[in-house]
């Protein structure tokens, strides 16, 4: 299957959902939700990743990415359409529930797809043109829900991203032969346990060293709507500021073939993870709308250049046949972070205000630097 097939079928259901996610941050808000309110709702997205991730990338190395990848979609159209029929605060929990372990199982079968298409000779390409594609639809997502917001309302927005959804489910079933045909199926892969691939050092490293890169992409996106809304920023300026982020993103993986010649991937890391602690360190000091994007654009550069090569990596250290599963045992993994810390954060915020919140996740990642380094 042609790559550009699979970066086509991730930008379009990314885009959704980097919209929605957005919009459940300020919707709630709007809704009279209060910071650890918001906390958990986003904390939803990720509660059954969290459980189920490991056994749907196993199911994914068993029967292909089609049919799993097509459930993905509906339970994001299914959650989106209930955020358009019922504005409520109570709705938003089931929404994020739907929405996010809708997209994780779909994020585990583009993963799948890039890596099976083509070879393992070609897999770094693909994981970089997949990252590129994450990348613009992150630019694009929040400021397209920002600007929707302001321009139509919350209920709107969430219809959009409904739509988004239903041109993603149109172009799964157009493509299903070419899916179908990606599946290469190894024998022996029910007879293990997941836990088995947490005993191989290589993929333990990986995750520990993901996890934390991820922990902080998340972190900003949750914590910086809260954030700008409490120094009286519009929606709109927030899409914005999280726009440039992703800009940055978008702009460094475009040089990024270049950039892998010439630096090493531990370097690379813990320089990224070295940007990224001292710029959530700045973000809480700084209310200034053009200072707010710059740092949003540096911590973008920070973060934009691993996960092209943690995801070669992850398929390069996992056993023949495995590779669903060691992606889902990452998202797993991820989503155990992702669904503690919006509510631990948000806890914190509520009490402490959201300074102690960047400067926490600061500490943490420069600690994460100094854990890269000494590995």
């Amino acid at each position: 299957m042609n790559i550009g097939l699979i970066v086509l079928l991730t930008i379009v259901p990314h885009l959704a959902f980097a919209g929605a996610r957005v919009n459940l941050s300020l919707y709630s808000l709007n809704l009279g939700a209060t910071p650890f309110t918001v906390g958990i709702i986003i904390s939803l997205l990720a509660v059954v990743p969290m459980v189920y991730s490991s056994r749907w990338g196993r199911r994914i190395d068993r029967i292909g990415v089609y049919q799993p990848m097509l459930l993905g979609a509906a339970l994001m159209l299914a959650g989106l359409t209930l955020g358009v029929a019922l504005p409520y605060v109570q709705t938003l929990f089931v929404v994020s529930v739907l929405a996010g372990s809708g997209f994780m199982l779909y994020h585990i079968c583009v993963n799948q797809a890039a890596a099976q298409a083509g070879g393992a000779q070609s897999r770094t390409r693909n994981f970089t043109l997949l990252a590129l594609a994450f990348s613009t639809s992150g630019f694009m997502g929040p400021m397209l829900a920002g600007f929707s917001i302001d321009g139509f309302g919350y209920r709107n927005t969430f219809l959009l991203c409904a739509l988004l959804m239903v041109v993603t489910l149109i172009l799964i079933r157009r493509l299903r032969r070419p899916l179908s045909r990606l599946h290469k199926p190894h024998a022996g892969t029910q007879e293990r346990q997941a836990r088995d691939l947490l005993r191989i050092p290589a993929l333990l490293r990986v995750f520990i060293i993901s996890g934390l890169l991820s922990m902080c992409w998340d972190l900003y996106t949750f914590v910086m709507p809260i954030h700008g809304s409490a120094i009286g920023l519009s929606a709109s300026t927030i899409g914005l500021i999280l726009g440039s982020f992703g800009c940055a993103i978008f702009l460094f993986r475009l040089t990024l073939p270049w950039i892998v010649h010439r630096i090493d991937e531990r370097t690379m890391i813990i320089v990224a993870m070295t940007v990224t602690g001292l710029m959530l360190a700045l973000i809480p000091l700084v209310h200034s709308v053009p200072l707010l994007m710059l740092v949003s654009f540096v911590l973008g550069i920070g973060l934009g250049g691993t996960q092209p090569m943690i995801m070669t990596m992850l398929y390069e250290k996992a056993p023949a046949g495995r590779g669903g599963e060691a992606v889902g045992m990452r998202t797993q993994l991820l989503n155990i972070t992702q669904a503690g810390i919006p509510l631990i954060f948000g806890a914190l915020g509520s009490i402490l205000g959201m300074t102690p919140v960047f400067f926490a996740m600061a500490a943490a990642i420069l600690w994460g630097a100094w854990y890269a380094k000494r590995g």
